[in-house]
Formats: structure tokens, sequence, C-alpha cells
């Protein structure tokens, strides 16, 4: 056993939880409209709960306009009842067929309080990143104390694993980066 194959185990980890950061930025509104916003809206159809995207197509013809075509028109009220009730500032259209949704335009303080819900959502992931880091660090430093490892492995183990750490860390503050200069 080698300090390797405990930064090899943690290394997926480490990519889930920035896939995750990544899909939660996704859904965090910039000037341009996009399917990621309301597609997880939970829809209660005949009893059953259904995200968006499992009921309707939706696409966006314009920057400012979402538009919802669901599979059977049976959807459309639900549809509309799920989104006029997920919290979202959009106004809704509703045709015979299909729901558009126009986004309003982003003031100042809108802008200002999805940066801090940004922020949010990155230190998350960096804690995320820290306790999988101390997880896989006492694991190496047990493996030492069992003889599995020497103690150089040990420290040499220590530098990969904040190398990596550091590595996801770059990438959590450029991805947070490049998102706040489009909301800004």
């Amino acid at each position: 056993m080698s300090y390797k194959e405990f930064i090899d185990k943690v290394k997926p980890e480490f990519e889930k939880a920035l896939k995750f950061l990544e899909g939660e930025l996704a859904k965090i509104r910039t000037s341009r409209a996009s399917p990621a916003f309301i597609e997880e809206i939970e829809v209660d159809y005949f009893g059953s709960k259904y995200s968006l995207k499992q009921l309707a197509a939706i696409s966006c013809p314009q920057p400012n306009q979402i538009v919802i075509q669901p599979w059977d028109t049976s959807y459309i009220e639900a549809i509309e009842k799920a989104v006029l009730h997920s919290g979202l500032a959009m106004s809704l259209a509703a045709d015979k067929n299909i729901i558009r949704l126009n986004l309003p335009v982003l003031t100042e303080d809108y802008r200002r309080s999805l940066v801090k819900i940004l922020n949010e959502k990155s230190e998350q992931t960096r804690q995320t990143i820290r306790y999988r880091r101390d997880d896989i660090w006492s694991k190496i430093q047990q493996a030492q104390r069992e003889k599995k490892i020497t103690e150089d492995d040990k420290f040499h183990g220590k530098e990969s694993l904040q190398k990596l750490v550091d590595e996801y860390n770059e990438k959590i503050k450029n991805l947070t980066g490049k998102k706040e200069k489009e909301l800004l």
C-alpha cells in the first residue's frame, strides 16, 4: 500500500464536489436566460412529483426569455402553478401549447445578493474538500502508525494531498470568479 492509493481514492470525490458546484452555479441567474434556472422545479402532477425537465422541453429563444413546451398539454396548468410558486421573479404567459417566462432586468442589489449566494456555494464546496482532505490525512496517518506505509510516504502523502487540494481550490476560485464577472 502506498500514499498514492489514498490520493487516488479522494480525487473522484473532489471532482464530484466540483461538478456539484458547477451545477449550482448554472442555476444562478446571469443576464442571459438558461434552462438550468427552471429545469429542477418540482411539478406536482396527479399526486406525483416530477422535475420540470421530465415533463417539458425547455428552450431559450431570446436572452431574457425561457419557453416551456410540455410533452402533453394537460401538464400546462400544473407547470404554471409550480413556476409561480417557485419564488423566481419571472412573468409568465401561457398559450394553449407553450409557456413563456420573461426574466426581469437584474438590479444592482439583486446582482450583489446573487454574488453572496455564489460565494456561499463556493465556500460550501471548499468545506467539503477540506473535510475529505482531513479524512484522507487521518487515514494516511493511521496507515503509518500501523506500519503499512513509511514515515517518508506519510509526508509525501501530505504534500501530494495538499497540492491536490490547492489545485481544486484554484478551480473553485476560477469558476466562482468567472460567474461573478458574468453577474456584475
